[in-house]
């Protein structure tokens, strides 16, 4: 594969791989003080130049509408002050946690004398590949810092202003505290080629993590010869059970689908027990219809919705697996949980699967049975969220069973070391 790339680009990576690198060694050195003074540095320095973002962050929105970019997509690449302010905060969060380099994640004395150790260390080089999300370039800048690792930034071109703002504010910091500016890099430029060099420099990058849609993810995981973390998109489900008290699935519904609809955690599809859809449906639809909610039905749900006065076309099968990024909702009716969880295995993407319901027994079975990152019982999906965890921000939510599952920080971002110490042991 590295044949069909333009050597100018793959020498180019690799530069930077190796300055980050460099860069790494420095971080891994750092106790949790230095770290989280500068994690501290770079929050006032982001406020500090909230203008000069807000401003960049204006060129790409203008490109953006210019093109014709959805809202929903508009929403995830705005930046105004208060979101810069929430970035930084988000920063000033992360620098609050406890440090996961040098913890201890067991260890025992063998019969032998010798004491052994697994402690959690840094990755190394973390690729972030993404998209048009400028509020990703400050989260994964600041949990790479704080679990010692180095990050290369490949953001969606869509932001690039933004993005190239955001890491000059940042760079210029570190280099004012005497650490190395490359330990936060953007891979700017270069197109195509630049994303499959990164992820295909194994040797100098530890890990990359791709972040985005269900295209970029899929080609990420297929090519790159680097490992990689796997987050996924969220057709996410709200099922109401036939025992669920219906003033809470009515406002998880419309918590889950309405709150930021742009984003992975918004609920994409609500099923509905055939009893309790009589009482549940009209109410529900007139809701999210007043909500400006466009729904996407099954034929039995079509005549709630007329008669709610919501905007509705009857659903097609691919409507059912479909990420809608925007206020827009599939809607069937089920005879029971196990058509519920038939339709969810079918049609969901292992990210967040919730269920309204007071009966226990339900709520255990679905828990047990759904195959997701996150389960919800009696609460918004809108929940799936590093910050709301208490994780502070998130690198990503992992869809993936191997090594990390569901929103991603901090111990996430390392990996382990066995350390055995002995007093001059020889084995016999």
């Amino acid at each position: 594969m590295s044949a069909q790339i333009d050597p100018l680009v793959v020498s180019q990576v690799a530069g930077l791989a190796q300055k980050a690198r460099v860069a790494a060694r420095q971080l891994a050195l750092m106790s949790r003080a230095g770290k989280d003074e500068a994690l501290l540095a770079l929050a006032d320095a982001l406020d500090a130049a909230t203008q000069q973002i807000v401003d960049a962050n204006a060129q790409d929105l203008g490109r953006g509408r210019e093109k014709g970019m959805a809202e929903g997509l508009l929403d995830r690449l705005m930046l105004d002050a208060k979101r810069v302010g929430e970035i930084a905060q988000a920063v000033r969060d992360i620098a609050a946690l406890p440090d996961p380099v040098g913890e201890v994640v067991r260890g025992s004395t063998l019969a032998n004398g010798l004491q052994i150790r697994q402690v959690r260390v840094p990755m190394g080089v973390v690729g972030m590949i993404y998209e048009a999300r400028p509020n990703v370039t400050v989260d994964a800048a600041a949990l790479g810092l704080k679990s010692g690792n180095a990050v290369i930034l490949r953001g969606g071109s869509a932001a690039g202003s933004s993005n190239r703002a955001l890491v000059a504010t940042m760079r210029a910091c570190l280099e004012q505290q005497g650490l190395s500016p490359d330990a936060i890099t953007l891979l700017d430029g270069g197109g195509h080629d630049a994303v499959r060099a990164l992820m295909t420099a194994r040797g100098l990058v530890d890990l990359v993590i791709p972040r985005g849609g269900a295209d970029l993810i899929r080609t990420v995981v297929t090519e790159s010869t680097v490992p990689v973390i796997e987050t996924g998109i969220g057709i996410n489900h709200v099922y109401v059970d036939r025992a669920a008290d219906l003033d809470k699935a009515l406002t998880i519904v419309l918590n889950s689908k309405t709150h930021r609809p742009s984003v992975c955690n918004a609920a994409e599809s609500l099923l509905v027990h055939e009893d309790v859809a009589e009482a549940f449906l009209p109410k529900v639809l007139a809701e999210l219809g007043a909500a400006g909610v466009v729904l996407h039905t099954a034929s039995e749900v079509g005549e709630h919705a007329q008669a709610a006065g919501a905007a509705y076309s009857l659903a097609s099968e691919s409507d059912f697996g479909t990420e809608w990024h925007s206020l827009e909702m599939s809607v069937r009716t089920v005879p029971d949980l196990d058509t519920a969880l038939e339709h969810i295995e079918t049609f969901g993407t292992q990210h967040t699967e919730v269920i309204v319901t007071e009966d226990r027994a339900a709520a255990r079975r679905f828990t047990a049975e759904v195959d997701a990152a996150v389960v919800m019982v009696n609460a918004s999906s809108r929940f799936t969220d590093g910050g709301q965890f208490g994780f502070g921000a998130e690198i990503g939510i992992s869809t993936q069973k191997l090594h990390a599952r569901g929103p991603m920080a901090l111990p996430e971002l390392t990996t382990t070391k066995w350390i055995v110490e002995g007093d001059g042991q020889i084995r016999s």
